[in-house]
C-alpha cells in the first residue's frame, strides 16, 4: 500500500504541462499584489495602520518581521521604502522579469507590510503571500514573460513546467473556502437562524460600499437564498478534491468516474464563485480578497483543458517562432481532452478495435 501511494505521488509530481497556465496565475497574482500595496499608499491608509503611534499611526506596533526590523521598524520612512520596493517587485512578477528571485522578494516585501499591524491582517494577505510562494516554486516565467523573451526571443515559447504547484494552488483555494464555511457556525448562517447572515452584513456600515439596508429588507428572501448557497458552497468546496481524484483515475472505470469525465463540476463551482465574488466587489469592501481568490480560479484547469485555451493558443500563435509549435501542442491536448469526455464507452470501443486488428494480424 505504501509503495503504491509513493508511486502515485511520484507520478503526480512528474506531470508537466504548458507554462501558460501558471503564467496567467502569475500575471493575476502580481497585479493583485501591486493593487493591494498601492491602494494602501494612495489612500493614505498606510500611515494610519502600518506606522507606529510614535510617528502618527493609530496604534503602538511591534517591530515586525525581519525585513521591517532591518529597515528600522514601523516608521513612515521604512513603510514608504517597503511600499516602493513592493510595487516594483509586484510589477516585475506581473511581467515575468527576474525569475524566482523577484517572486521571493515580492513575497517577503508583502509579508513585511501586511504583518506590520497584526490587528488588521486579512485572509487575503495569506492568499497573496501563498500565491507568491507557489509561484516562486514554479517555473511560471518560462512563458508569457520578459524572461522568456530575453531567453528565447519569443514572448510565448513552447515551454513545459511541473504541474504540482498548480495542484497546491487548487488545494489552497479549496481549504480557504472549506474552513471559511466551517467557521460560519453562527446562527444567522444556518437554517436555525433563517439564513439571515447576508441581511445582517448589509446592515453593517463597516463593510458595505453604500446604503444597502433598505433594499436588503425589501429583498430579504433573496438574501436568505444567497446565504444558504454561499454557506453550502463553501462547506462543500473540499469535495471538489474528490472530483479531481476520480477524474485523474478515470482509467480504473466505474460510473462515477465516467460521470466526472463527462460533467465538469469545476465549471459549476467556478460559476457560483464568480457570482459570489462579483457580488462582494459590487456591494462590499473587504479589500482585495475577491481579486486574489478569482486569480486562483485560473489554476482549476490545466492549460490543455481550460475554457480559455483557444484564446491562449491564438495569442501564443503570435508570440514568436516557438508559438506555432505550442499552438499545435495545445490543439493535440485539446483533442485528447475532448476524447476523454466520452467516458468508458470510447475506451471499450478502442479496445474492441485493437482486438480486431490483433485478430487480423494473427490471420
Amino acid at each position: 500500500m505504501i509503495r503504491r501511494a509513493w508511486a502515485a505521488l511520484v507520478a503526480a509530481l512528474s506531470v508537466r504541462e504548458a507554462a501558460s497556465g501558471l503564467a496567467l496565475f502569475r500575471i493575476a497574482a502580481g497585479a493583485v499584489t501591486l493593487y493591494a500595496i498601492a491602494s494602501m499608499a494612495v489612500g493614505g491608509i498606510d500611515a494610519a495602520l502600518w506606522v507606529d503611534a510614535a510617528e502618527g499611526g493609530m496604534l503602538s506596533l511591534p517591530e515586525g518581521r525581519w525585513l521591517l526590523r532591518w529597515m528600522g521598524g514601523p516608521t513612515q520612512a521604512a513603510i514608504t521604502r517597503l511600499e516602493i520596493a513592493g510595487v516594483l517587485a509586484a510589477a516585475a512578477v506581473m511581467v515575468g522579469a527576474g525569475g524566482r528571485v523577484t517572486m521571493l522578494l515580492a513575497g517577503q516585501l508583502y509579508l513585511a507590510l501586511s504583518t506590520a499591524n497584526p490587528r488588521v491582517m486579512g485572509g487575503y494577505d495569506a492568499l497573496i503571500s501563498g500565491a507568491l510562494w507557489l509561484l516562486f516554486l514554479s517555473g511560471s516565467t518560462a512563458s508569457w514573460s520578459v524572461d522568456a523573451r530575453l531567453r528565447t526571443g519569443s514572448w510565448a515559447p513552447a515551454a513545459m513546467i511541473p504541474a504540482w504547484p498548480r495542484y497546491l494552488a487548487i488545494f489552497q483555494l479549496l481549504v480557504v473556502y472549506g474552513t471559511t464555511g466551517v467557521n460560519k457556525l453562527g446562527f444567522p448562517w444556518t437554517p436555525a437562524g433563517g439564513f439571515s447572515a447576508l441581511y445582517w452584513v448589509f446592515q453593517e456600515p463597516t463593510w458595505r460600499r453604500f446604503e444597502t439596508g433598505w433594499w436588503a429588507a425589501w429583498l430579504y428572501p433573496l438574501t436568505q437564498v444567497a446565504t444558504a448557497i454561499t454557506w453550502f458552497w463553501e462547506i462543500g468546496a473540499p469535495l471538489l478534491l474528490v472530483f479531481f481524484y476520480l477524474r485523474a483515475t478515470g482509467e480504473r472505470g466505474g460510473r462515477l468516474r465516467a460521470l466526472c469525465r463527462r460533467v465538469d463540476l469545476r465549471a459549476w463551482f467556478a460559476a457560483i464563485g464568480v457570482l459570489l465574488h462579483v457580488g462582494i466587489l459590487a456591494l462590499l469592501n473587504v479589500g482585495p480578497f475577491s481579486w486574489i481568490s478569482l486569480s486562483y480560479y485560473l489554476c482549476l484547469w490545466s492549460p490543455a483543458e481550460a475554457p480559455w485555451r483557444g484564446w491562449v493558443a491564438r495569442a501564443e500563435g503570435r508570440g514568436g517562432s516557438a508559438g506555432p509549435q505550442l499552438v499545435a501542442g495545445l490543439a493535440a491536448d485539446r483533442h485528447e481532452g475532448a476524447a476523454d469526455q466520452h467516458g468508458e464507452a470510447d475506451a471499450e470501443r478502442d479496445a474492441a478495435r485493437a482486438r480486431e486488428r490483433a485478430g487480423v494480424d494473427a490471420e
